[in-house]
């Protein structure tokens, strides 16, 4: 359980430094980190649950509710299956490169980088062997501002939780499905850029804690707005096409058995969000207050 921790939250590092940038143009008016899953033929009620991957402990709560929703369910589905180790040994491997990042970019390119890493505590050196992917885990760890013992993951305190209830655990997506996301999204180049951001990642990290503690999803999403963080490219990548590949899965699922899933704040809410296409799906789902 130690390394899967360690493996989740360098992973989720990863996908918090691109979600903390999406882009949401249309919010409902409607304010809850849980949200319930009913009609269009389902026996039981799902649940869906926004989380922010990583934060410091100070700021970490588990609400009551979505841990009653947890108890509810037959089964708890993250993005990735932290428990199939075919995913684990795939997420080993996602933040190394068999090229290396210097091969890639023109001496004053990589003499650039190395001036950028040094933010970071680092250097080209030590990261050469490294994948663009754990170069964007570096703003994770830069945004989040408290020492890598005292952050807590979202994802990890529910597994953990539904691994003692004897939850079955469940993925939308595969590390690979994850990893051809990140480079569609994300050049080498691209990445260099949002490091340079490091400091207004910070702002825009803690603001979206502050939001987040509150349920206040509107807040939240107008964080993302700012297009310097992601284009529309981007955008598409990281946010609709997976949205729409998890609201194809979810319906099987959720017939299959009661279900939460927990997945990134960014991806719950904008005319291609979950909540929207699923209601398009025929299913009504509806913020949660209180369970």
């Amino acid at each position: 359980m130690k390394n899967l921790v360690k493996l989740g939250v360098a992973a989720l590092m990863t996908i918090t430094s691109i979600n903390i940038s999406a882009q949401n143009k249309n919010a409902d008016n409607e304010n809850s980190i849980l949200w319930e899953v009913t009609g269009n033929g389902l026996s039981k009620p799902s649940y869906i649950t926004g989380t922010c991957h990583i934060m410091c402990s100070k700021d970490f709560e588990m609400k009551p509710k979505v841990l009653k929703a947890l108890e509810k369910s037959d089964s708890f589905v993250m993005e990735i299956n932290y428990m199939d180790p075919k995913e684990m040994t795939a997420l080993q491997g996602m933040f190394k490169s068999d090229k290396k990042l210097s091969d890639q970019l023109s001496p004053n390119e990589a003499n650039e980088l190395d001036k950028v890493l040094a933010d970071y505590g680092t250097n080209l050196k030590n990261m050469d062997s490294s994948s663009s992917q754990a170069l964007y885990a570096l703003i994770s760890m830069k945004a989040v501002p408290c020492p890598q013992t005292e952050i807590k993951s979202y994802e990890i305190e529910l597994l953990q939780t539904a691994l003692k209830s004897k939850k079955n655990i469940g993925g939308l997506e595969k590390v690979e499905d994850q990893l051809t996301s990140i480079n569609n999204a994300y050049d080498l180049k691209e990445v260099i850029q949002q490091l340079k951001m490091g400091k207004e990642y910070e702002v825009l990290l803690q603001g979206m804690v502050n939001a987040f503690k509150k349920e206040d999803v509107h807040t939240v999403y107008n964080l993302f707005k700012n297009d310097k963080f992601m284009n529309s490219k981007q955008e598409k990548a990281m946010l609709t096409d997976r949205n729409k590949n998890w609201a194809e899965k979810m319906p099987e699922m959720m017939k299959k058995e009661s279900s939460l899933f927990a997945v990134g704040g960014a991806h719950l809410m904008g005319e291609n969000g979950i909540i929207k296409l699923l209601r398009s799906k025929g299913y009504t789902v509806k913020p949660i207050s209180s369970l």
